[in-house]
């Protein structure tokens, strides 16, 4: 297998992409599409979902909460439809939610599995058909899945989000035994504290912002644009021997806790 030509890294290829309308999903769908992909990009419909990529080339706004029963069938309909079929998936949405344990209530356990871990799953099980066609044709298909640093970790307040990260990295794993054989391979990327709009209260704070950058080796807060470079070695042919695995990409924040 061979990696990407010039004109693009992901040229010719098709990607859905979650989460998209700000953060990190709008970031990897922008990097996806100057690399030559054509992305469906998918939010929630009282997101921006259909105004941010207004000027942008080859991008396709899709609005869907991805929880819906209906979702993952119609966005996958709609990936086929506006490329040709599906090369990448990229299961970006999340939520998360922070309380002690003794204040977490069941509505919002429920929910940060129901758009972490459930929706995820669903997404990728309804386009493994897709992706396994795909991959029959030029020998590869990627899923990379948004999971965090607590997915080997755990912070204060964070039972139901930590627990639906570490959810994440298993799925993502099993996934990878299971498809390999077809040529689609299944990561997990493990960000660090970034600036997005799920970070946005707390880094607002000087104080807590400068904490954090203090932290990370590289002594500042990651970018939606750092993490969508990490996202695309995962989804691009040069990744072709990478399956199974959790990148993490937190600036070195982790190298000492």
């Amino acid at each position: 297998m061979t990696s990407s030509s010039a004109v693009g890294r992901l040229h010719g290829k098709c990607a859905i992409v979650t989460g998209a309308a700000s953060g990190i999903g709008e970031a990897t769908a922008r990097l996806f599409a100057d690399e030559g992909a054509t992305v469906l990009a998918v939010d929630r419909p009282a997101s921006p979902i259909l105004t941010v990529f207004a000027q942008a080339a080859r991008i396709v706004p899709f609005a869907r909460d991805v929880t819906d029963h209906e979702a993952p069938a119609e966005i996958v309909a709609a990936a086929r439809r506006a490329g040709g079929g599906l090369d990448i998936l990229f299961n970006n949405a999340g939520v998360s939610e922070r309380s002690l344990v003794e204040a977490h209530t069941d509505e919002a356990w429920d929910r940060q599995f129901e758009v972490n871990v459930r929706a995820a799953f669903r997404l990728c099980r309804e386009a493994v058909p897709a992706l396994r066609e795909r991959a029959a044709a030029t020998g590869r298909a990627r899923i990379v899945n948004t999971a965090s640093v607590m997915a080997e970790r755990t912070d204060l307040g964070l039972a139901g989000y930590v627990a639906s990260k570490h959810a994440v990295a298993g799925l993502s794993k099993t996934l990878a035994l299971e498809l390999g054989k077809w040529g689609i391979t299944v990561n997990y990327l493990l960000p660090g504290a970034i600036q997005t709009g799920m970070t946005r209260a707390a880094f607002e704070d000087p104080a807590i912002r400068e904490v954090w950058a203090r932290k990370a080796a590289l002594r500042r807060l990651g970018t939606p644009m750092d993490m969508a470079r990490a996202v695309l070695l995962l989804a691009s042919d040069e990744a072709d021997f990478i399956t199974g695995h959790g990148l993490v990409a937190d600036g070195g924040l982790t190298l000492r806790t």
